[in-house]
């Protein structure tokens, strides 16, 4: 329920980021039980190139802060710059007495938010900081000695499960809001370019959307995600991810929505891909310097190449790999990509053209809706080797058995491929295989409409697995 407050009423600043949302948002519940509410949103100009969401991120933000705003009945403040010079003039400006916000878990912002916390308290304002976007708070898991884990299975099944289970979700709570007057700056739908409004053909986006998506996966997702969740054309994958990026739902609520939903096994491993997103995080917290270095130090001398063209052959889904490609123009076309597909492109990005994981990672993080840094260093370096609880060196990603494994009817390839849907689906996964006459037959010519591989898959994964071993051998000295 949403009123408006008495002149006299005590003030709270609530500071929306990444948690658009009413629903099970600690720190806005802070903030209500204080007293009236102004909602405030800050566009962060303060945060470094290789810290910001990028230009997917931001599109699906805008559309975000306008469900938001109307859910506050237009009374969301919408505010540019830097948040340590804004919000100690908003607290000013409305006799503001306390001030919440959700922590946030990058680097710079972690840094910053411990400096605005110290000012606005020398203020005389209550600063109220509570964890709305993971389940366990980074700071509280550790191992028996005190140091944090640096491996996921020890994490989640030693270190989160052992500790005192996840808060249940709140209700939204009764809101007394301050009304936004006239003349204050509020949220108002922006222009968009012709690549945003072909995303937002694909989503619907808003907390009232996050929530409809959960009962939709409940109801034909959720039963059969343990063996069902790596087909990339089967519905068994959540895509809750950018929901949950953005805030418009929280891990608490899926948590235990899945409980007694489907069977013991396909619950806790839906579970345990929540506790995948846990470990990003706690990583980036405990080991800031991941957003730009390996994890491992050794990694510093690893020979990755440069290429612009190569790189952008990859980004284009130009590769002549066609469930690289296949991905890649997903990618572009949706904003989203499927967790199994997003390891095929890193491998082949990071080890069959030996380019530099930063360069995959600076690509995702402009075209994912569902960006987190943490999410997306972690991962790179994941498949890149060079991670915590990172693959086996020699474990490089097989595209083509990739394409049969998961894609065995070639649906997905030929989706994002229509120049490959007339092959017979065995030539899909890699039409360098089939004979002319075949390719002829389905209109295919290679390196006319569709592209001769860029690299040999055999040729390149010999020489990924020479520089790994390089690596290997000049620690082991």
């Amino acid at each position: 329920m949403i009123a408006f407050a008495s002149e006299n009423a005590p003030v709270a600043l609530h500071w929306f980021r990444s948690d658009l949302r009413l629903r099970d948002n600690p720190a806005l519940t802070e903030a209500a039980r204080f007293g009236a509410v102004v909602p405030v949103w800050i566009d962060d100009t303060t945060i470094p190139p290789n810290e910001a969401p990028g230009a997917a991120y931001r599109w699906w933000t805008r559309r975000s802060l306008v469900a938001l705003d109307d859910a506050l009945k237009g009374n969301l403040r919408f505010f540019r710059g830097d948040p340590s010079v804004l919000l100690p003039d908003l607290v000013r400006r409305y006799g503001v007495r306390r001030v919440t916000w959700t922590e946030a878990y990058e680097p710079c912002v972690r840094a910053r938010d411990t400096l605005l916390a110290t000012s606005l308290t020398e203020l005389g304002v209550e600063v109220v900081r509570r964890n709305g976007s993971l389940l366990w708070d980074p700071e509280t898991i550790a191992k028996p000695d005190g140091t944090p884990y640096r491996v996921f299975t020890p994490f989640f099944q030693k270190g989160c499960l052992a500790a005192p289970s996840p808060r249940t979700p709140l209700p939204a709570p009764d809101l007394t809001l301050v009304p936004r007057a006239a003349s204050e700056p509020g949220v108002e739908p922006a222009p968009e370019a012709e690549w945003e409004r072909k995303l937002g053909t694909q989503w619907t986006i808003g907390e009232a959307a996050a929530h409809t998506r959960l009962d939709a996966f409940l109801a034909n997702g959720l039963a059969g995600y343990a063996s069902g969740r790596d087909f990339p054309a089967r519905p068994h994958t959540s895509r809750l991810s950018p929901y949950l990026a953005h805030g418009e739902i929280s891990p608490n609520t899926l948590w235990y929505a899945v409980a007694g939903r489907a069977s013991a096994r396909d619950v806790a491993k839906f579970r345990a891909e929540l506790a995948w997103r846990e470990f990003a995080h706690y990583l980036l917290v405990h080991f800031p310097q991941m957003v730009t270095e390996p994890f491992r130090p050794e990694f510093t001398a690893f020979p990755w190449e440069e290429d612009d063209t190569l790189c952008r052959r990859w980004q284009r889904g130009e590769t002549g790999i066609p469930i690289v490609d296949a991905a890649m123009r997903a990618l572009w076309r949706t904003g989203y990509l499927h967790n199994r597909l997003r390891m095929v492109v890193a491998s082949f990005l990071t080890k069959n053209l030996l380019l530099h994981w930063r360069v995959g990672e600076a690509w995702f993080r402009d075209t994912l809706v569902d960006y987190t840094l943490a999410s997306n260093v972690a991962s790179w370096q994941w498949v890149a080797g060079c991670g915590a609880d990172a693959a086996p060196y020699f474990r490089i990603f097989n595209p083509v058995l990739q394409a049969e494994k998961f894609d065995p009817d070639g649906s997905f390839i030929a989706t994002y491929l229509p120049e490959l849907a007339k092959l017979p689906t065995p030539a899909r996964f890699a039409p360098w295989t089939a004979s002319e006459a075949t390719r002829e037959a389905a209109g295919l010519f290679l390196g006319k409409n569709y592209p001769q591989p860029i690299v040999s898959l055999v040729a390149s994964r010999a020489r990924a697995l020479a520089a790994y071993a390089r690596i290997k051998a000049s620690t082991s000295d």
